[in-house]
């Protein structure tokens, strides 16, 4: 099997576990783990399903999962260069509230590149796949960025800082940017999926501020499998560590990022919550 089909696999063992759970579970069935940032059994059973089923193919690799971190096990081993980056529930306070907009991402990290993606949305039964170099699918239907060629007019999702109320200020002096000029803007609560319906040209764009890289991780290669543009804040390569993403058709990322920067200086907007994680990822690689 290859990565991607491996991942597809895993993903869709996941949400049964999740399917069988759905809107049975509450936010009383769960536990909060940081300000705004829940977890529920149906996230961990999932994500041990999935870590499991990648394991008895990928013996020799490492995982970096929301919920799990990296455990000590692997730490210990050094010199690993592929890590399956899980969340095994993007959009948990969604599916907690009972809103039908989550998914399952599942990323494979060689060395400093993703090099295979995949989202998978149960409720609507879509896989959203890519492997660098070789586009990016729908259910195995190609898929292209937007054309749009500005951000006047455009169609764009993003995210709330919920989970860090110091960058409110900020990311609100964006917003006020970009709703002026923006055709619509939506907010539904999964960045993962997000970014899968960038990359299928259904949003023209993408931004958010303060993720962790299993937010992102196969989103940002189905976007540029699609022919699509990712970057931070600043227009380099640090999402994966600051958290901070634009993803859009080419122009419209080049306006989005205009934007951006009237309001920011990057560094001061680096993710902390996730320090953890990274460490431990980096202490893997």
């Amino acid at each position: 099997m290859t990565p991607v089909e491996i991942a597809i696999e895993a993903a869709k063992i996941g949400s049964k576990i999740l399917l069988k759970y759905w809107e049975t579970l509450g936010r009383e069935d769960a536990d909060l783990k940081s300000r705004n940032d829940w977890v529920s059994k149906a996230d961990r059973e999932s994500e041990a399903a999935i870590i499991a089923f990648i394991k008895s193919h990928c013996p020799g690799d490492a995982f970096l999962g929301e919920e799990s971190g990296v455990t000590a096990a692997e730490k210990e081993q050094s010199g690993k260069k592929r890590i399956w980056v899980i969340d095994p529930l993007d959009g948990t306070s969604n599916y907690l509230q009972h809103f039908p907009f989550w998914c399952i991402s599942i990323a494979l990290r060689e060395g400093d590149e993703i090099i295979a993606g995949v989202i998978y949305e149960p409720l609507r039964d879509l896989v959203f796949s890519a492997e660098k170099g070789s586009g990016a699918f729908r259910n195995g239907q190609r898929m292209t960025i937007s054309s749009h060629t500005t951000v006047e007019g455009a169609f764009l999702a993003t995210g709330f800082p919920f989970r860090a109320q110091q960058f409110v200020t900020v990311y609100c002096a964006i917003f006020q940017d970009v709703i002026r000029v923006a055709k619509g803007i939506r907010r539904a609560g999964s960045a993962a999926l997000d970014l899968a319906y960038t990359a299928s040209g259904t949003f023209d764009g993408f931004f958010e501020l303060h993720l962790a890289p299993w937010d992102v991780a196969a989103g940002s290669l189905l976007v540029r499998e699609a022919g699509g543009v990712v970057t931070d804040f600043s227009g380099g390569e640090r999402f994966w560590h600051r958290g901070n993403i634009i993803g859009a058709a080419p122009e419209v990322h080049s306006g989005l990022l205009a934007l951006v920067n009237r309001h920011t200086r990057e560094e001061k907007l680096d993710r902390r919550e996730a320090g953890r994680h990274l460490a431990e990822y980096d202490a893997v690689k």
